[in-house]
């Protein structure tokens, strides 16, 4: 049995391969936001815990080359339930039943693009079924800052951090203990955690292990509560 790197009465997290640990498979539902398959590359500026900015360099997504890690997990995970964050830009995973959009309200036009728009969305596909809540529909707008010194990927210290509010709206539609093998910066965690939900996280890179066990150990007063940069409590 693996290790966990972070545990508490609701949350386990798992540093790793989602493919070698499979602890997370024993969940109800995932909700995950796996490499794309589109070769992301970012940069900007972070915050680091003592709440000095900086300019980080050049940021790539593991595994994000192509869908290879993706679809090896939604083959282990199989029909059951699953909200799977991607793009239009590659081949969606098969069996989606809907496509949710993420729209972006604040986010500042780009630059270099071949038209004169930019995205502000990303997809959110359904798998599987069972869902509960409320109708709704399928576009949830945030209006969080993501860039520069204030935004949330710098307050995280993440480069694709997802804000609190979009994943309450997601993981308040299902039930059970959750699952994230590819848990990132944590939001879905941290958002299981604040609804009182038992989940179960795997991620690879270390660096971000630290990150997600820091807001779990804290999230009553962490970067997820408007206005913090990185308020760590005793």
């Amino acid at each position: 049995m693996t290790e966990p790197y972070y545990q508490d009465d609701l949350v386990t997290l798992y540093h790793g391969d989602c493919r070698e640990i499979t602890e997370w498979l024993a969940a109800d539902v995932l909700v995950t936001d796996p490499p794309y398959g589109m070769a992301y590359r970012s940069g900007g500026a972070r915050v680091n815990a003592d709440g000095v900015r900086s300019v980080s360099p050049s940021v790539e997504v593991h595994g994000d080359d192509s869908t290879e890690c993706r679809d090896a997990a939604l083959a282990a995970w199989g029909d059951r339930p699953a909200l799977v964050f991607g793009t239009w830009k590659v081949a969606r995973p098969p069996g989606v039943r809907e496509r949710l959009i993420w729209h972006k309200r604040n986010l500042p036009p780009g630059m270099g693009t071949a038209t004169p728009w930019s995205g502000a969305d990303e997809e959110v596909y359904v798998l599987g079924s069972g869902f509960t809540g409320e109708r709704h529909q399928n576009v949830i707008a945030t209006d969080e800052a993501r860039a520069g010194c204030g935004g949330l990927a710098a307050r995280i210290g993440h480069p694709t951090p997802k804000p609190i509010d979009l994943m309450e709206h997601l993981v308040s539609r299902t039930w059970g203990i959750v699952a994230d093998p590819f848990a990132g910066s944590g939001s879905t965690l941290v958002t299981a955690k604040r609804l009182g939900r038992r989940a179960i996280g795997v991620e690879l890179n270390e660096d971000y292990c630290q990150i997600i066990a820091a807001r779990l150990g804290s999230w009553q007063h962490s970067v997820d509560r408007p206005g913090s940069l990185w308020e760590v409590s005793s």
